[in-house]
């Protein structure tokens, strides 16, 4: 007995073909909005035809194609079901002796497809991909950042705790510099400078206007100070202020390397690192249930036809975009767990298409 009959087939190539035909006019459409509003940047800033093609709108597809497919899937389902709704094509199937969950079958496996090549993409080939694509990005044309940090505190291993005033990205330097080592909770030396500044030849900092309390197991204390004093640290340039940006270049295996790392330093951006990681699957997982609510709702004939579908399709996806960014909110400024915040979504959308599978026609 074969798996895939010719009415699974069928179906299956409709999904495909409409999802790559629409995701593909898409994309033309967003590269061409886009090319518009950044050619001056281009042109003003000196990038070059193979940067712009190769290293950022190649890219550029692979990341908003992605990061769009569950969407795309979603109207796709409901543009070409409609179609078939419309035809009859539908009323066929179900008068023809095959069940409606049984019709979902070459929905499912459509779906799968996508939701596995996504889930690759996400995981392990897109951070690669937006190393070139947001290094141009910086490079071309994001405006100029405010690369002066204030009042940072992090802890670069256990019971060692640095402070800067001010800290500069570029210049890998900062004011009023602290270092504190704490052992058994108890201070066991503070050095303090009021300059510091990274000397990369040596990959040493320089540090000046220096002083050193070091307490020793008696409790006697020791002070040194001096104009200037140059040491090697337990930290990097890049590690007392990561870029936001710096985890949609790892992939998952890295992200929770980086992720366990910011947690011993005290990073306040956890629930960003975190969301990012759990986005990555739950994008994907979100194919399975838009789909089940595009063919729920557009398996139906009514009045208004294919373009009431879509034009509900489009609600719900804005709808389903508005709780995303109304819960990650919530996570990121707030208590609210990352992983709940990121699947609350999925859920509630959940619960909406088992409702819709529940009332669709049979």
């Amino acid at each position: 007995m074969k798996i895939f009959k010719i009415i699974d087939r069928y179906i299956i190539g409709k999904f495909l073909g409409t999802f790559f035909l629409t995701i593909a006019l898409i994309l033309a459409i967003a590269i061409v909005f886009d090319i518009s509003e950044k050619i001056d940047d281009f042109i003003t800033r000196g990038a070059s035809t193979r940067e712009i093609i190769i290293d950022y709108y190649l890219n550029f597809v692979v990341f908003y194609g992605n990061l769009f497919s569950s969407m795309i899937v979603f109207i796709a389902t409901i543009f070409f079901t409609s179609r078939m709704t419309s035809n009859t094509e539908i009323v066929a199937i179900l008068t023809g002796g095959v069940s409606f969950r049984r019709m979902m079958f070459p929905y499912f496996v459509s779906a799968t497809i996508i939701a596995l090549i996504s889930f690759f993409l996400s995981h392990f080939v897109i951070p690669y991909t937006n190393v070139s694509r947001l290094e141009f990005q910086h490079s071309y044309i994001d405006k100029k950042e405010d690369e002066r940090f204030k009042n940072i505190h992090r802890q670069i291993k256990p019971g060692h705790i640095i402070y800067f005033e001010n800290y500069n990205t570029k210049r890998f330097s900062g004011y009023h510099f602290t270092y504190e080592i704490i052992e058994e909770g108890k201070l066991v030396s503070k050095l303090k400078a009021d300059f510091i500044r990274l000397d990369t030849a040596t990959n040493e900092w320089v540090l000046d206007n220096y002083d050193l309390r070091t307490i020793d197991e008696e409790g006697k204390e020791h002070l040194e100070q001096g104009r200037k004093l140059q040491r090697a640290f337990d930290f990097e340039a890049m590690d007392i202020v990561p870029r936001l940006y710096t985890v949609e270049m790892m992939n998952t295996p890295e992200l929770n390397e980086f992720i366990e790392a910011e947690r011993i330093r005290g990073s306040e951006n956890i629930n960003h690192y975190l969301i990012q990681k759990y986005q990555r699957t739950s994008w994907p997982f979100a194919t399975y249930i838009l789909v089940l609510i595009g063919v729920s709702i557009s398996s139906r004939k009514t009045r208004g036809g294919l373009g009431l579908n879509v034009a509900i399709g489009l609600v719900l996806c804005v709808t389903y975009i508005f709780f995303m960014q109304i819960s990650t909110t919530f996570a990121t400024v707030g208590s609210m767990s990352p992983l709940l915040a990121v699947w609350t979504p999925n859920i509630l959308f959940a619960g909406i298409a088992a409702y819709l599978y529940y009332i669709a026609p049979k």
